[in-house]
């Protein structure tokens, strides 16, 4: 197996680029209307553009979660408008709970991949089996199935599955609470639980459950079926994305390299995972249980923990600081009385850009090792040369400006080159 996703929640811009830096495959995030969880910091549209971008350019996905349920003007007057300019942008796909945002999305969006969100409530094989035939292309998985069940639905279907592997667990069936909506008139449905079960009652938080981690049962959980593993958390920081994200990056590289053979989880991941969050310990969930009461916590909220000094500036300085650079290929000519020109290679995009026109040196000529040092410049582009050819004449100039000029163009083109190839026509 070796098409594993790990798919990380980003509640913000920040949370979705350390998502990315941590190793995310895919990142999945709100915007400004139909998400469920209307309290993120979610992006605005044009921030939406900009996440898509990032992550295209460095090889990986981004779904939109469209996932409450929407009224009739919203659905007839506001969804398309939404949806129309992030689709031509190339949003890999969106997250959907209502049939007819399905059905809208189909029709008006036909090459946009949909993803059947946990709150649609689809937990057996004839649901699936009728969601790809309503043109979905992946199905997640409610939280409250076994690895039996699962394995019943990858018989069925060739759906992709999407597992939760790590966050909040519902006290009530994925979905299908209506306590907020009661006690306080946010409904979950309309993304604004206010997560009552959280709370004491009788001086005892009865319904309070414990996180999700499923570190230990990962081989389990993916020879049931399951492609993509879901680390729940859009309200959470930045860091948490991050440091969720690293660890199950390690799990799922060192399966795909060994299997999941002799499997062994390092306590000291376990106690970041915990330092990180903590509702009162983990627990594996249902994938191998139909209940129990240790999932729940009902003592006290568990005092906020902190990290040690060496942990935390580990984690800001190469996931929330960091950069991640891309290898790119390229070839200077600089050749007498020819327009300076450069051709950049990164992966099947290719772009060549043209400079100023190269004179003959008066004085002192230009060297390759200073068209070198020059091109080796990127700074915060993003970019690193994997090779770099530099064909000249002798005796030629060329203004340091210039072939400055030609490397920031150069970038410039190779980056639009690469959001194009993902970008679509209404």
């Amino acid at each position: 197996m070796t098409d594993i996703e790990v798919l990380a929640p980003a509640g913000s811009y920040e949370s979705m680029e350390a998502a990315v830096r941590a190793g995310a495959d895919a990142v999945y995030m709100g915007g400004a209307k139909f998400g469920a969880r209307a309290y993120a910091e979610n992006p605005d549209d044009t921030g939406l553009l900009r996440a898509i971008d990032f992550v295209h350019l460095h090889g990986r996905k981004l779904y939109l979660t469209v996932n409450t349920l929407l009224k009739e003007r919203e659905l007839t007057e506001e969804l398309w408008k939404y949806l129309a300019p992030l689709y031509r942008q190339g949003l890999d796909a969106v997250i959907v709970q209502d049939y007819g945002v399905l059905s809208f999305i189909r029709k008006h969006f036909p090459k946009m991949e949909i993803h059947i969100s946990t709150q649609m409530a689809v937990a057996g094989p004839y649901g699936a089996m009728l969601a790809k035939e309503l043109g979905a292309g992946r199905l997640v998985l409610p939280r409250e199935l076994s690895l039996a069940e699962i394995r019943a639905i990858r018989e069925k279907t060739d759906l992709e599955l999407e597992g939760f592997v790590h966050g909040a667990l519902c006290y009530c069936y994925s979905g299908q609470c209506l306590l907020s909506s009661f006690i306080g008139g946010r409904s979950g449905n309309r993304g604004r639980c206010a997560q009552p079960c959280r709370l004491p009652y009788n001086g005892k938080n009865l319904m309070n459950l414990k996180d999700l981690c499923t570190l230990a049962i990962l081989p389990q959980i993916l020879e049931a079926g399951v492609t993509s593993l879901k680390i729940e958390g859009r309200m959470k920081s930045p860091r948490y994305t991050a440091g969720v994200v690293s660890i199950y990056r390690k799990y799922v590289d060192r399966y795909l390299t060994s299997g999941g053979g002799d499997w062994q989880v390092d306590p000291e991941d376990e106690r970041l995972l915990k330092e990180l969050f903590d509702r009162g310990g983990f627990t594996d969930g249902y994938y191998r249980r139909h209940n129990g009461a240790d999932m729940v916590f009902t003592g006290k909220k568990p005092e906020l923990r902190v990290i040690d000094e060496e942990r935390l500036r580990f984690l800001d300085e190469q996931y929330l600081q960091g950069e991640i650079k891309e290898k790119i290929k390229g070839k200077v000519k600089i050749l007498k009385g020819f327009p300076a020109t450069i051709e950049v290679t990164w992966g099947d995009q290719s772009v060549s850009v043209f400079g100023d026109v190269v004179a003959e040196a008066k004085n002192r000529p230009l060297e390759k090792e200073m068209v070198f040092r020059q091109m080796d410049k990127m700074g915060g582009s993003g970019f690193v040369w994997e090779s770099l050819e530099i064909e000249m004449d002798e005796d030629v100039f060329l203004p340091m400006g210039a072939i400055n000029g030609l490397r920031r163009s150069a970038v410039e083109a190779i980056q639009e080159a690469r959001c194009h190839a993902y970008q679509r026509t209404l």
